[in-house]
């Protein structure tokens, strides 16, 4: 400032002082001049203030400075005072404009510091002590003073944060203690601190400084050992070079990756997380760009306070590094958990670290996960709606395979555990397996196309689009909401498909009457015309011509009327058979389930139809061998009045074996038939109705499964065909064995029987022969005829062959009696100690008089 301007300031104080003091009674009543003690020591007071540095250290806030003064006045009782204070601070508020004051709040400030120094000084005012030293003080002294002062405010900025400091250092001695600590960090430090910070900026980016250098040994940037720095400047070097080897870290693997990305190991996801990491430094450049143009400016001295607030320090620079040290912390601790990682395995341990306390960093990881999770939702949502499995790089947690038709549903998609994301729960896993499978099977095995429209309804219903970015992470309820409306629509149509189109239903009814010989009439009638053909080895038999007897019994009962479809199904199986089988016993009948319910009926399933036929069928052939053997023991076949005339040695033991037939006879259909009464409506009528009710129910074709599969594996376990069972099955399978023994002897009896009536025959008038003649069979009269038989010899020849004949037949029966007495106690023996509820309830019905029980008590 010129001389002429410091003297017009000085001439402008003296002028407010005077004035001031005019208008102040304190003052006295004397005529104050510019030379009288009085004026001098209160121009020294305003000089003071004036060239002092006021540097508050409270917030530049009017409003709290204005209530702060109205709270002071009505604390000291100035209520009035307080309101007119508060009317004017209004008035001065609300002045904007030219000519206005821009910082109110500085003069607010420095009204009220005045207020309350004088305060404090006003008793003691006349007091040298309160005032500066009493110098010479004139004119000049005073421009040199205002000089002096404001080339030191030149250099400060307006209004600072700090507080209030009154300058009471005339000879300067803290500008000496600031240069003389200039000069001892000078001493101990060889390089500039702005020279530290740029090498700190050059490490943050990876790059190494003239001073500080990546250490391989100690795996981080330090400052070289031969430079001369304090060590705390050393420790402080190394935690803000921290930042760089934790850039370095992170870029390195997104430099990597990206290399590598073509790669199976890297995918879709892995690219996903190296760009939001890539975006995350694209935030953390613009930072470095920002401290590297305030690190341009030089770092001004601890008593140059009024210097240029954009410099950079290493304390300063600590602080800039905070929130960024936190980041890249984390991204490297997210970089050395993905490294042997992809998928969705790489986004459930992302997530993990995003369940945080820390808002900021809460934050910072949903944005994260939002770019790393978003190929993964896409997956999702084409498998959901679309059925596509966009998986090259098999990050997925559904995994396809190349299957045939029939093994789609079970075999073709599955869950892969170590690809499901954390914050996909289990259940919901399940959901969207299921519901891709769904379309899947729709699309391939059913032919089906109007799967597109509900998974159209299920986006619509959820809110959602069925574009591409509908979904990301965090929103959670909004997938299951399209999930689950998607999965409720696409598996009914898939169930109306199978139950309208398919039929389902009507061929789970046909394969019970077919194959578990439900169908009464055709069961009969097959066996009627089958049986003499199976009777015969069976490698004589050909199996078209068993196809053609199938094909009859089909038209000669009702079975003629079910579906065309259904009976084209039904054909003819001859198992594998061995040396010495008959035709009963590779016998079979199959069901030809086609694409899709080969699905269900897989030949898993088959093969368990087969097991139940071949058991449904040698019990109804034991029953049909029962019934054979009762047609021969009819009363009206054997009775005739020859028999009046044979002697008392043959006719007693021939009315004692024929008895003893018929009570065995009595003893095995009785088993037989409650036997086969539990099977058909104990265990097969219960289970289907159990199966039609549990269809009814059915959500998805899952459920269908799960019914089906619940159905047989009850008609297995019932039926004495399961694994637990399999001692009782054989027992079972040797009585049925030693019934069809005895409908051999049986008939080999009665043939017996019927060539001694026709030898009797022999001997009586000719008109009755002619009547006997008729009633005998062709059969015996075959067997009279050839030689060796009772007609061609003797009546005591007859007697004696007939006495031998129904001894050793006697003696035939008595131990298959024996035998079966034996077998069926070691079969109900065995009821009781079965697991199987159903199968108590067999010996309930088998025993219901207790009959056994009484007969053999310790059993």
């Amino acid at each position: 400032m010129e001389e002429e301007d410091q003297q017009k300031v000085a001439d402008l104080i003296k002028e407010l002082v005077l004035r001031l003091l005019s208008g102040n009674p304190a003052s006295g009543s004397q005529q104050l001049t510019s030379t009288s003690p009085t004026f001098q020591k209160y121009l020294r007071y305003a000089v003071r203030i004036l060239s002092a540095r006021l540097r508050p250290s409270i917030a530049p806030d009017s409003a709290a400075i204005a209530e702060s003064i109205k709270r002071r006045l009505a604390n000291q009782g100035k209520s009035s005072q307080a309101l007119t204070f508060s009317e004017l601070y209004n008035k001065f508020e609300s002045k904007t404009g030219p000519g206005s004051v821009n910082n109110k709040w500085a003069v607010l400030h420095l009204l009220n510091i005045i207020s309350e120094d004088r305060k404090n000084t006003t008793t003691q005012l006349d007091s040298s002590s309160v005032l500066l030293p009493n110098l010479a003080f004139n004119d000049a002294e005073l421009g040199n003073d205002l000089r002096v002062s404001r080339k030191r405010g030149s250099k400060e900025k307006g209004w600072n944060n700090g507080v209030l400091l009154v300058s009471k250092d005339p000879e300067n001695l803290r500008e000496i203690a600031f240069k003389e600590f200039v000069n001892l960090l000078k001493e101990e430090n060889e390089i500039s601190e702005e020279v530290l910070v740029r090498d700190v900026l050059y490490a943050c980016q990876g790059i190494d400084g003239n001073y500080v250098k990546f250490d391989t040994n100690s795996d981080g940037y330090v400052l070289l050992d031969s430079i001369k720095v304090p060590r705390a400047t050393r420790i402080m070097v190394r935690k803000l070079c921290e930042l760089g080897w934790l850039f370095k870290k992170v870029k390195g693997y997104i430099q990597e990756s990206m290399d590598r990305f073509p790669a199976e190991d890297v995918g879709t996801v892995g690219q996903a997380f190296c760009a939001a990491l890539q975006d995350q430094l694209s935030d953390y450049y613009k930072l470095l760009a920002v401290l590297e143009s305030q690190a341009m400016n030089p770092i001004p001295l601890v008593s140059d306070s009024a210097a240029s607030g954009n410099y950079l320090s290493l304390r300063r620079l600590s602080v800039w590094f905070a929130e960024p040290m936190v980041k890249m912390r984390l991204m490297a601790v997210l970089v050395d958990k993905c490294k042997v990682l992809k998928g969705g395995a790489m986004a459930g341990a992302i997530h993990l670290h995003a369940q945080h306390g820390d808002p900021m960093v809460q934050d910072f990881m949903r944005r994260l996960l939002r770019r790393v999770c978003s190929p993964l939702f896409e997956m999702v949502r084409s498998w959901v709606l679309e059925g596509e499995l966009e998986d090259i790089f098999a990050e997925f947690f559904v995994v396809g395979q190349p299957v045939k038709a029939e093994s789609l549903w079970r075999e073709g998609y599955m869950l892969h555990s170590g690809m499901l994301p954390s914050f996909i729960p289990q259940s919901l896993a399940q959901r969207i397996l299921r519901t891709g499978k769904s379309i899947n099977f729709l699309r391939v095995c059913c032919d089906d196309r109007f799967w597109a429209e509900a998974a159209t309804e299920a986006a619509t219903a959820a809110g959602t689009s069925t574009r591409r970015g509908g979904l990301g992470y965090g929103e959670t309820d909004a997938l299951e909401s399209l999930v689950d409306e998607a999965a409720k629509r696409i598996d009914k149509h898939l169930l109306d498909v199978m139950y309208n189109r398919y039929k389902f239903k009507e061929h789970c009814l046909a394969i019970k009457r077919y194959l578990l010989l439900g169908q009464g009439d055709f069961v009969q009638y097959l066996m009627d015309i089958v049986g003499p053909e199976l009777s015969e080895p069976a490698n004589t038999i050909s199996s078209f011509q068993l196809a053609g007897l199938l094909e009859t019994a089909i038209r000669a009962s009702n079975a003629q009327y079910d579906d065309p479809d259904i009976l084209d199904r039904l054909r003819v199986k001859m198992m594998p058979h061995g040396t010495g089988d008959r035709g009963w016993d590779v016998f079979s009948l199959e069901y030809d389930a086609r694409v899709p319910l080969d699905t269900i009926f897989t030949e898993s399933v088959m093969a368990k139809y087969l097991r139940i036929f071949n058991f449904l069928w040698k019990l109804r052939r034991v029953e049909h061998a029962l019934i054979g053997a009762w047609k021969t023991m009819k009363p009206n076949c054997i009775t005739s009045n020859s028999f009046d005339k044979l002697q008392h040695a043959v006719k007693m033991p021939l009315l004692s074996t024929l008895r003893r037939c018929q009570v065995l006879w009595d003893e095995m259909n009785h088993f037989v038939t409650n036997l086969q009464y539990y099977i058909m409506f104990e265990v097969l009528e219960v289970s289907w109705s159990t199966l039609s009710n549990e269809m009814e129910v059915a959500k998805d074709l899952d459920d269908l499964l799960a019914a089906h599969e619940k159905y047989l594996n009850s008609i297995v376990e019932k039926s004495l065909l399961g694994e637990r069972s399999q001692t009782l099955y054989k027992s079972l399978f040797v009585l049925f064995d030693l019934i069809l023994r005895f409908r051999s002897h049986a008939d080999r009896l009665y043939e017996g029987i019927h060539e001694l009536q026709a030898r009797t025959e022999s001997s009586l008038p000719s008109q009755d022969k002619s009547r006997s003649r008729k009633k005998t069979s062709d059969k015996s009269n075959n067997k009279s005829s050839e030689p060796g038989s009772w007609i061609t010899d003797g009546r005591k020849a007859l007697t004696q062959r007939a006495s031998e004949f129904l001894r050793n037949m006697g003696q035939d029966l008595n131990a298959i009696s024996k035998e079966y007495s034996s077998l069926l106690e070691n079969f109900i023996s065995q009821l009781p100690v079965q697991q199987h509820v159903d199968l108590k309830f067999l010996l309930f019905r088998l025993d219901f008089t207790e009959f056994y029980s009484r007969m053999h008590p310790s059993s």
